[in-house]
């Protein structure tokens, strides 16, 4: 078990995790729920459920690329040659949608932070992290968050998928960075596996 996910009788599933581990993925988690901000729930309207589901969101891209990778344009990509009708559709469901998907990865990457905060490491054993389905369904949002975060930073893209970081030099500042994005894959790799039928 230790350094990936196995399945659970009944669902869920379990990793063993050190202390530096969970040191590390805590702070992860908490620098993403930095990055996505505190949000409209603690607003003025936090009280009335009916402002809070008519409230409206930002209607332009973040200026962040992290950001603007966790929440991409809906109709094509921001820079690219788009006609007026794209930018106002674009704009529209960024308005209405932002707000739901940041709560959504706040609670995501809040649900990390709580679960790492109940275990208890004694001496070098590893403690046991067990979720639940919905426990499971919210580190897989975390750890897809956290892996887009670190690879925009990193500069990953779809056609090269970082292999160029693979062969970068103990020395490279970048390298910690790597090895992070590297273990929070397989960690979301093996999660997926362990909650397939």
């Amino acid at each position: 078990m230790a350094g990936h996910f196995e399945p659970l009788a009944g669902g869920g599933a379990a990793v063993a995790l050190d202390e530096v581990e969970i040191s590390i993925l805590r702070s992860l988690a908490v620098q993403l729920l930095e990055l996505i901000g505190p949000g409209e729930e603690h607003g003025p309207d936090a009280a009335d459920p009916l402002a809070r589901l008519f409230a409206e969101g930002p209607s332009e891209p973040p200026a962040d690329p992290a950001l603007a990778r966790l929440f991409p344009e809906a109709y094509g990509e921001p820079g690219t040659e788009q006609d007026r009708q794209q930018r106002a559709h674009a704009a529209e469901f960024r308005r209405y949608t932002e707000t739901d998907l940041r709560a959504r990865k706040r609670e995501d990457a809040l649900a990390m932070v709580r679960s790492l905060d109940s275990l208890s490491v004694a001496g070098d054993q590893a403690a046991v992290l067990r979720l639940d389905p919905d426990q499971c369904r919210q580190w897989l949002g975390a750890l897809n968050d956290l892996r887009l975060t670190i690879g925009t930073r990193l500069e990953v893209t779809e056609e090269d998928d970082g292999e160029a970081l693979f062969r970068l030099p103990d020395e490279d500042p970048r390298k910690p960075m790597v090895m992070a994005y590297l273990w929070l894959g397989g960690l979301q790799e093996t999660l997926v596996e362990a909650l397939m039928p």
